[in-house]
């Protein structure tokens, strides 16, 4: 191909969106939502809980040093991370429930990165103002003192919320007002300087520069989630057998046209960019809008709201008819949903249930058969384990150790002549364990005997067990 005939580009530069500022109660909703979201996330490594001298004082705290984490009154330990992954699938199932039932209604309204891209947008709409203005600010090729001022106040704005943003993320994993003095004076690791840094930029380019392209490139939900969806998905949709054929002005008795007067109030609201009107498309975040604009301007001209609304797929054939759409709870209420709702309840319930009936002490035997067994001098044979005490309560335990198993077994314990220990507060204590058989028992002489380590607490007098063997010389 000659010069004169470059190979065109594959790519569109992006045109970036500068939704305007429109009321109701979508809206309205978003606000309450980000508000909630934003002050959950900032505030709660602040709040306080005291569990005793012995234990971080802080409600919500993922102490890695100590492979710990607490949420209020709640200890996860390292061999509890099922309760982590239970979480996680209720997580799923929750997002599969509200997906198959709303659509995307967690991108439009919860998701981190539709909560901090609308605080982004509401901070540059204070400096620069609404639609028109940052427009023209943005069509504006000259760079004056005034366009300097507002990119700089904006761009300055946008890091001491992603400054925030980074510091609340690592204050909930270290104690806070602690983390926050070795911040300002110096003293902090630098991992934490670190992941502030990386945060702090990721959340300035993410809420303030990609926005949408993360929703609509970078994302996989929405390529999966028509997989949960079907006909009766509340999804945002545009009534088009109403509205069509569109046109501008007022509408007379005898006129053809349709209720939608092609104001562009919907497009120019919707923070991705598209048109709805259109029909459903992978852009769309169902943040619903497009839906306050548009009832907002069947107000103006006297016609119905509803223009613009969630609707299910298969009520189409129905208002097409004149009829009114089912109720609501017949979209909702289906088996797929039931479904859903089932397993995450099922789910959460098991995780209730492990939660309340988890031991408050526990141990792991680990045999050490490096060797299997000892033969001691008056010819008995000893074996010997790593036995892993863990003490969940708030303050220190005598912990006692004994064996079921053969009689002639007895057991010992390194470091002390007695059979108890004390485990220190919220601790896993290791405690080497010989347990002894004496020449000629039948332990001794058989290849594996199963024995059973009890351990209790002295104090309250909890109980807890595990299975091992016994190795002895066989014949």
């Amino acid at each position: 191909m000659s010069d004169s005939n470059p190979t065109p580009s594959l790519y569109v530069a992006r045109e970036p969106i500068y939704p305007k500022k429109v009321a109701g109660p979508f809206r309205n909703l978003k606000w309450i939502i980000m508000a909630i979201t934003l002050g959950i996330y900032y505030v709660t490594p602040w709040i306080r809980w005291d569990r005793g001298p012995s234990l971080p004082d802080q409600a919500v705290l993922l102490d890695m040093a100590n492979r710990r984490f607490y949420f209020f009154w709640i200890e996860i330990w390292p061999h509890e991370f099922y309760f982590v992954a239970g979480l996680l699938i209720m997580a799923g199932l929750g997002l599969f429930l509200f997906t198959s039932a709303l659509g995307r209604v967690w991108c439009g309204y919860a998701c981190p990165q539709t909560v901090w891209t609308d605080l982004y947008i509401l901070v540059e709409r204070w400096i620069e103002g609404d639609r028109n203005a940052r427009l023209r600010l943005h069509r504006q090729k000259k760079l004056d003192f005034r366009k300097a001022r507002l990119r700089l106040t904006k761009w300055f704005a946008w890091l001491l919320i992603g400054l925030a943003t980074g510091g609340a993320w690592i204050f909930y994993f270290a104690d806070a007002p602690t983390l926050a003095r070795d911040l300002v004076t110096g003293n902090a690791h630098p991992i934490a300087y670190t992941t502030m840094l990386v945060l702090t930029g990721t959340t300035f380019f993410f809420g303030g520069f990609a926005r949408e392209q993360i929703c609509i490139y970078a994302c996989p939900w929405p390529r999966i989630q028509a997989a949960m969806m079907d006909e009766d998905t509340l999804v945002v949709g545009y009534r088009e057998w109403r509205g069509e054929p569109r046109g501008k002005g007022k509408r007379k008795a005898d006129s053809e046209l349709g209720d939608c007067i092609d104001c562009m109030a919907c497009v120019n609201v919707c923070p991705v960019g598209i048109d709805i009107r259109d029909g459903q498309q992978l852009e769309c975040i169902t943040c619903a809008l497009c839906i306050d604009a548009c009832d907002d301007m069947m107000a103006k001209i006297g016609k119905p709201r509803g223009l613009i609304d969630y609707m299910a797929l298969s009520d189409e054939e129905r208002e097409r008819g004149g009829q009114p759409p089912r109720n609501i709870w017949k979209h909702i209420l289906r088996p797929r949903t039931i479904l859903y709702t089932t397993l995450w309840a099922l789910v959460g319930v098991g995780l209730l249930i492990a939660l309340f009936i988890r031991p408050d002490i526990d141990l792991t035997v680990a045999p050490v058969r490096n060797p299997t067994f000892v033969t001691l001098s008056d010819g008995s044979i000893r074996n010997t384990y790593d036995v892993r005490l863990r003490n969940k309560h708030g303050e220190a335990r005598p912990f006692q150790l004994s064996i079921k198993g053969d009689p002639s077994l007895r057991i010992q314990l390194e470091g002390t002549p007695y059979n108890s220990v004390e485990v220190p507060a919220d601790t896993a204590y290791l405690q080497r364990v010989y347990i002894v058989s004496p020449k000629g028992s039948e332990p001794s002489n058989t290849d594996a005997s199963d024995v059973r380590i009890w351990v209790e607490d002295l104090t309250n007098g909890e109980r807890a067990y595990k299975d091992t063997t016994f190795n002895g010389k066989g014949n």
